[in-house]
């Protein structure tokens, strides 16, 4: 496990909750904020119309379709600055990562939500109403670039329950000091 120097307590984390499609990091990015007492934002919901087309159809977006998505969710980061934003992005690449730094102009924390590819193939094939099928988890895996040598990665393994799982990913940043402000601004 990677982690970044401790966050001065005036300054609200950005946090980016990321892995491959069935790691849970909607349900654990939501579980972070609200524990956090920050906003949530669903990366998914950012993607244009055509990159959910394209997933849907059982098609792996590349480079040229994730960068205008990128920029979107970095965006919502840029735009929480100041506030601490949760935010879900697979950000498989690490230039994809490196993406989402530049256009949030600021310090990013990621969450890498990490499991075997069995317990994520189980966990897609259970999934309903999701536009990723089951067919992408192997591009999904073949793309991902580990990011647990990077500054400001914490890493959990997903391997039990989604309370769990946020507890992890808590006592993880809390140990680069988020959330501990979060506590002292509200005086708490």
């Amino acid at each position: 496990m990677s982690m970044a120097a401790s966050r001065p307590a005036s300054e609200p984390a950005l946090i980016v909750v990321m892995g491959v499609s069935g790691c849970g990091k909607t349900s654990i990015g939501e579980g972070i904020a609200a524990r956090l007492g920050i906003g949530f934002v669903e990366g998914d919901a950012l993607h244009p119309i055509q990159n959910v087309e394209k997933m849907s159809a059982g098609v792996p977006l590349d480079d040229a379709d994730r960068w205008p998505w990128l920029d979107l969710v970095g965006g919502a980061l840029r735009t929480a600055q100041g506030d601490g934003l949760v935010v879900t992005c697979s950000a498989l690449k690490k230039a994809y990562r490196d993406r989402l730094r530049q256009a949030a102009g600021g310090d990013l924390v990621f969450v890498f939500l990490e499991g075997s590819h069995q317990l994520l193939r189980q966990r897609i094939g259970e999934r309903r109403g999701h536009f990723m099928p089951p067919s992408l988890l192997d591009s999904q895996f073949a793309t991902l670039e580990d990011p647990t040598a990077e500054q400001g990665v914490v890493t959990v393994n997903i391997a039990a329950t989604v309370d769990a799982i946020i507890d992890a990913a808590c006592a993880l940043l809390a140990e680069m000091g988020i959330g501990v402000q979060v506590q002292q601004m509200k005086g708490t």
